[in-house]
């Protein structure tokens, strides 16, 4: 088991507080591709922020690969983040400056890795997504799927343990989505790769192993 949550809660302040996460319990076996579905405001994104360590649950417990997320100081959040979790986003957040090669060996290079070594790694991980051909292009002078498809080259460099998606092509046009999610689908079973994905689109429940509904802050089935 890769991801283990019980009774994870999330609530947000204010003079009415938002109880954005109520009572969340699930596992995740290692090599599924899961997606977080339902409705704006079901709490997707929220949870997918626990599990990924961008923000912090308010009660509740998530394990990871064995190790209790909870106990870690914003240090050890920030080194687990590094080094063992992929994100992507729908925004593809590439610095207008670099090139596809520079924007995927960056965190490598955070990582203090041998620069032949980060650079020979990059190099592949884009051939990977299929952009061989794409290694000095700058985010402009790519498609707006290609530029998806770097920032998911840079999200697997570290050999994540878990990959995790929001909202991925939510920016793409329907082409575009297609080939995203078709590469998540060979990375899932080629690379063994575990992937928790947010989307809105019903369609993209071919693409997955199991999809978990949410509802108000809640599970409302698993399917």
């Amino acid at each position: 088991m890769i991801i283990e949550v019980k009774n994870l809660k999330k609530i947000y302040g204010g003079k009415v507080p938002t109880h954005a996460l109520k009572n969340i319990n699930f596992s995740i076996e290692k090599g599924e591709f899961i997606a977080l579905m339902g409705r704006s405001g079901s709490g997707k994104s929220t949870l997918l922020h626990q599990l990924g360590l961008l923000d912090r649950p308010s009660a509740g417990k998530i394990t990871i690969d064995g190790t209790n997320l909870m106990s870690f100081s914003k240090k050890q959040s920030a080194k687990f983040r590094l080094e063992k979790l992929g994100y992507v986003f729908q925004s593809y957040a590439l610095l207008p400056e670099l090139t596809a090669l520079e924007s995927v060996y960056l965190p490598l290079m955070l990582s203090n890795i041998d620069k032949k070594v980060y650079i020979k790694t990059a190099s592949e991980m884009l051939k990977k997504v299929g952009l061989g051909n794409k290694l000095y292009n700058l985010p402009r002078e790519l498609s707006g799927g290609e530029q998806q498809r770097v920032a998911i080259a840079r999200a697997l460099v570290n050999n994540p343990i878990i990959l995790f998606a929001d909202e991925p092509t939510a920016n793409l046009d329907s082409e575009s989505s297609k080939i995203i999610l078709e590469l998540f689908k060979k990375l899932n079973k080629e690379l063994k790769q575990t992937i928790i994905m947010v989307t809105h689109e019903p369609d993209d429940k071919k693409y997955v192993d199991r999809v978990i509904w949410l509802k108000d802050g809640e599970i409302q089935e698993e399917s």
